[in-house]
């Protein structure tokens, strides 16, 4: 059985928090109640990971702002827009913003649950993708500086004659260096090497400077 998920319930009204809450709790779902948005980015930075359930519509900050101010301080949480009849144009806009989902008010608690369970597996993703990236950056730390150089020339899918002219070494030393990566990788092919390569991230940024994050 999974661990319950929290959910973060930010809403202005008691009377919705109260039973968005007893709702929550009755399908199994941990529950942080916020009367404000600006209630949750106070404790942003220590979020415990999990989902927002958030009203577009509050005082101080509207749910548009609180999920843009929500970027800019690195949580990188699914949020789910909860909204009225006559929001769903700023819903969508949430949407475009980043939201997973927006549920419209009253809402049923299968809704509810169905928005929920795609936030949970969209953390599972993200946790997955994080642990591949480790694993991934653990194995190019076996190469020698020079092997990265030759590997990120091959991430950005240069010939062997163009990598040997950049790092001013022959094309027979790029040939050397290639398959003695590929031997360290423990990989057949260049597209496996390559995949290990991207989940890295090498050469994401800098267009592959060799350097791995």
């Amino acid at each position: 059985m999974s661990e319950a998920l929290l959910v973060h319930l930010v809403d202005d009204d008691e009377a919705v928090r109260r039973s968005a809450a007893f709702m929550l709790k009755t399908a199994g779902f941990r529950v942080q109640s916020y009367d404000s948005g600006v209630a949750l980015l106070k404790e942003v930075r220590g979020l415990e990971p999990g989902c927002i359930l958030l009203d577009i519509r509050m005082p101080e900050m509207d749910g548009l702002e609180v999920q843009r101010a929500l970027r800019e301080a690195g949580c990188m949480l699914p949020v789910i827009i909860m909204t009225g009849h006559g929001d769903v144009p700023i819903a969508v806009q949430a949407m475009k913003a980043g939201a997973i989902e927006f549920l419209e008010k009253p809402f049923e608690k299968a809704s509810l649950v169905a928005a929920l369970e795609h936030g949970r597996e969209r953390l599972q993703q993200k946790a997955r993708n994080a642990s591949q990236a480790e694993e991934a950056r653990d194995r190019l730390n076996i190469l020698t500086p020079r092997e990265r150089d030759v590997l990120a020339g091959l991430v950005n899918g240069l010939p062997n004659k163009t990598i040997a002219y950049d790092l001013g070494i022959s094309p027979r030393t790029v040939e050397i260096h290639r398959a003695n990566l590929m031997d360290k990788l423990e990989v057949r092919s260049l597209s496996e090497a390559l995949r290990i390569a991207f989940a890295a991230g090498l050469g994401e940024d800098d267009g592959g400077s060799g350097e791995v994050a």
